[in-house]
């Protein structure tokens, strides 16, 4: 069985051409590897890539063809007006629709994860645009290198800005260091674990800890160990002191580094028949026990980019309408990488990511957009993504089922009981646990009943007190030591109760915000709902006083009065309520002035109740007021707001079609402009050779002493060499002139008449002649017959005449007949 190949694909658009020189002349000949290029190429253009790249290469360049195998050592182009993908170590090649728009280098990309695993490679060079950003990183998550060309090198910084910016990316150089690395893939990998990171150092695990609050010291240490080693070969970086000192100080690499270590690989519906399993054996039975009036939760921890979140929240969908229920689901979505939670969250996925999902839950559960689809609002409303660090954060509860798949390998056994530990807790009796397929409950293996032990999909048995071995650390605050000011304070505080009368100081919400002169031990504190409104706090007598004359401040902006009022400070008193505004703040004072204790046998003692009536009156009559204006309001607010959803809607899906009209259009010029620049660097480069193959035919044509005019087929004059001037008076200026209209000093009265026959037949005509100084030429007129696509046209397109001064050897041969006739 052969080794599977290590795959490099390389994308680049305009001002590429120049960066692959550089990259493959970095590149030895002998690597093992395979190498694919593309390019954004205009379908109506013959592509020379393949010419060019062969230049700058030992490897054979090859035009890549449908179903070619890939072969190390090799590499491939993708020809013009072809869509291309790699499928079971081959090339597949399809027709390229001219009227769809395509992003060919994301297409590969994401073919090439699939394909590969994290034996590919994907390199973004030079070129305008984002094409290749979402393909990388699913090259990422399948655990590929992704490397980019640097932007202060790329002659169009727009793929590589597109690429850095996704996160991915593990290193930017230029072209040439590019090559370099590329090359020293297989070596490095290849090299045994460095024993110096066998056991992380403390001094990196705690500067991803002080980062991202994350402690890797729970998970696997040589997972761990081997992305450090990965980071360290990727950075070109020897020494690991070196290293550390780089993660200090480039805050870059530490995120680098951070996302290796936390790389997830998913999808929708990741292995068919587990789902299916789920689908069948598991969520009927949820669905069939859960109260009519119950919610269904769920709990999805290591979610990564939301994949398999959408795909349970499917499978529960499809589950409750089969049943004819309402969808009562609350589906909670974990990762601790706060990146993936934005994607997922964002819920908008590729063509090629939603290759697994049947076209009936593509129309049911989808939007379609222009670069893929958009997860259906009803669906997102279902899931609630959140950061969350199953290794330290307190679990969620009362779970109907909760799957967490292909997470737990990477913890140490210990993490990995605790985390189990912390499920069993979390779900209900009879909830359901989905492993992956190399996990299993363990040593709680009793507490589960196995429901298919294939696909490691569990039910809890029962209730127990398991403790769980996660400690949760609290941090205390330190009390400040007392100031000067705070002492100057206290004083203050002091004087305030000696000198005030009971009062409240109330902001223009009503919260409490101070209070004076003992005016405190008239409040209560509400049961379980603590509040500082003052009242909510206050006795009910007290509280319509207190509101009435709030109410009077706020709407008169001077000061309220309600006089013998009943309270209970420290006994039966009465008092006359104060309420005063304070303009500055917009606060407001209420004081509790002239308080008498009341003597229940006195007559008069107890409050007349007038003014208590007469509060009660303005707190009931503004009370009505209130609900009146408020219903109104709200009948208005609503027909507003009904208008305003209406419109908005209206006009957002407006703007969703002209942005993805717009998107599409600049994508698409985009494209064409990629094109234009690839065909025109092509064409540079040929019309160069062609400049350097003039001046070599010019010189060629000097150095032969041939006097040479190249006619057109209205024979005039395209260009000639400086010896035909002896016999025409032609002048540089004379180009584009008819060679009728010049003398020349040639002794043959046909000789325009000859060229017009050579170039009406196409034969050619070889003579002597003489000219008027007596020089004796060889003259030659010749049919040109230029080729076009490999094939010389049959009618003439003009004339080559030459001479060719023969005089020296007519007098040789006059001098060698002579002794022959004596």
């Amino acid at each position: 069985m052969t080794e599977p190949v290590r795959v490099v694909g390389i994308g680049a658009s305009a001002g590429g051409l120049e960066s692959l020189e550089r990259l493959f002349a970095a590149i030895p000949p002998n690597t093992g590897m395979a190498f694919v290029v593309i390019q954004h190429l205009s379908p109506d253009f013959k592509s020379m890539m393949d010419e060019l790249i062969a230049r700058h290469t030992e490897m054979p360049v090859t035009m890549a063809s449908d179903g070619i195998p890939l072969e190390g050592d090799r590499v491939y182009v993708l020809p013009p007006a072809k869509h291309m993908i790699v499928r079971g170590g081959a090339l597949l090649l399809t027709d390229r629709e001219a009227a769809v728009f395509s992003l060919p280098i994301d297409a590969f990309f994401r073919s090439l994860a699939h394909d590969c695993g994290d034996l590919a490679v994907a390199v973004v060079l030079s070129g305008s645009g984002s094409d290749g950003s979402r393909g990388i990183v699913e090259v990422k998550r399948a655990g590929g290198v992704v490397l980019a060309e640097s932007v202060e090198t790329a002659k169009f910084d727009g793929m590589p800005q597109a690429a850095i910016a996704s996160g991915v990316v593990d290193s930017t150089l230029s072209p040439g260091e590019l090559g370099a690395a590329i090359a020293e893939l297989p070596a490095r990998e290849a090299e045994p674990l460095d024993p110096r990171i066998a056991t992380p150092t403390s001094t990196i695990l705690g500067l991803l800890h002080d980062r991202f609050g994350l402690d890797f010291a729970l998970y696997k240490t040589t997972t761990v160990a081997r992305r450090i080693q990965r980071r360290l070969q990727l950075s070109r970086i020897a020494s690991l002191d070196e290293y550390v000192e780089r993660l200090r100080n480039n805050p870059d690499e530490l995120d680098k580094l951070y996302r290796d270590l936390l790389i997830g690989v998913t999808s929708f519906f990741r292995d068919v028949e587990a789902f299916a399993t789920l689908e069948r054996e598991v969520i009927p039975k949820l669905i069939a026990n859960l109260p009519i009036e119950e919610e269904l939760r769920v709990w999805i921890a290591g979610c990564a980019t939301g994949e398999e979140a959408y795909s349970i929240a499917m499978l529960l969908c499809d589950g409750f309408d089969e049943v004819k229920r309402p969808r009562r689901l609350k589906i909670l979505a974990t990762d601790v990488h706060a990146g993936s939670i934005a994607t997922a969250a964002a819920g908008s996925y590729s063509f090629d990511e939603l290759a697994h999902v049947s076209p009936e839950r593509l129309a049911r559960y989808f939007v379609r957009r222009t670069d893929g689809f958009q997860i259906a609002r009803e669906l997102r409303n279902a899931v609630v993504f959140a950061r969350h660090d199953v290794t330290k954060d307190a679990p969620f509860t009362r779970m109907h089922l909760i799957t967490c798949r292909n997470m737990l390998i990477y913890l140490e056994p210990a993490t990995y009981r605790a985390v189990l530990s912390l499920f069993h807790f979390a779900l209900l009796p009879n909830g359901y646990l989905f492993l992956g397929a190399s996990e299993s409950p363990g040593s709680l293996g009793e507490e589960f009943a196995i429901i298919d032990d294939r696909w490691k999909i569990y039910q809890k048995r029962r209730d127990l007190p398991l403790v769980s071995e996660v400690k949760w650390a609290s941090h205390l605050r330190r009390r400040k030591p007392p100031t000067s000011e705070r002492r100057l304070l206290e004083v203050y505080d002091d004087l305030l109760d000696i000198y005030m009368p009971p009062a409240f100081l109330l902001d223009e919400q009503n919260r409490l915000v101070d209070s004076f002169g003992g005016a405190e031990r008239l409040l209560r504190t509400p049961a379980r709902r603590p509040t500082t409104d003052i009242l909510e706090m206050l006795p009910e007598d007290l509280r319509v006083t207190i509101s009435s004359a709030l109410r009077r401040v706020r709407e008169e902006r001077m000061n309220a009065s309600f006089s013998n009022i009943q309270i209970d400070l420290d006994g039966p008193a009465i008092c006359r309520v104060v309420a005063r505004p304070i303009e500055r703040s917009r606060s407001v004072l209420v004081t509790l002035e002239a308080i008498t204790r009341a003597n229940p046998r006195a007559p008069g003692a107890e409050s007349d109740g007038s003014s208590m009536k007469q509060a009660v009156r303005e707190h009931v009559q503004g009370l009505e007021d209130d609900l009146k204006q408020t219903r109104e309001m709200l009948a208005t607010s609503d027909d507003q707001l009904s208008r305003s959803v209406q419109e908005l809607e209206a006009t957002n899906e407006e703007l969703i079609a002209s942005n993805e009209e717009l998107q599409s259009t600049n994508e698409e010029l985009q494209s064409l402009n990629e094109e234009l620049y690839t065909v025109n660097a092509e064409n540079q480069r040929q019309l160069a050779e062609l400049r350097e193959l003039t001046a070599d035919i010019s010189h060629l044509l000097e150095d032969t002493d041939i006097g040479t005019v190249f006619l057109d087929r209205e024979l005039q004059i395209r260009r000639f060499t400086a010896r035909i001037v002896r016999v025409f008076r032609f002048q540089p200026t004379d180009v584009g002139r008819k060679i009728s209209d010049f003398a020349t000093t040639l002794l043959r009265p046909t000789l325009f008449e000859e060229l017009a026959d050579v170039l009406a037949t196409g034969r050619s005509i070889a003579d002597e002649v003489r000219a008027e100084d007596g020089t004796l030429y060889f003259l030659r007129m010749l049919p040109h017959r230029p080729r076009r696509g490999g094939i010389r046209v049959d009618r003439p397109e003009g004339v080559i005449l030459s001479l060719t001064d023969i005089t020296a050897l007519d007098r040789a041969r006059s001098q060698a007949a002579g002794p022959r006739l004596q």
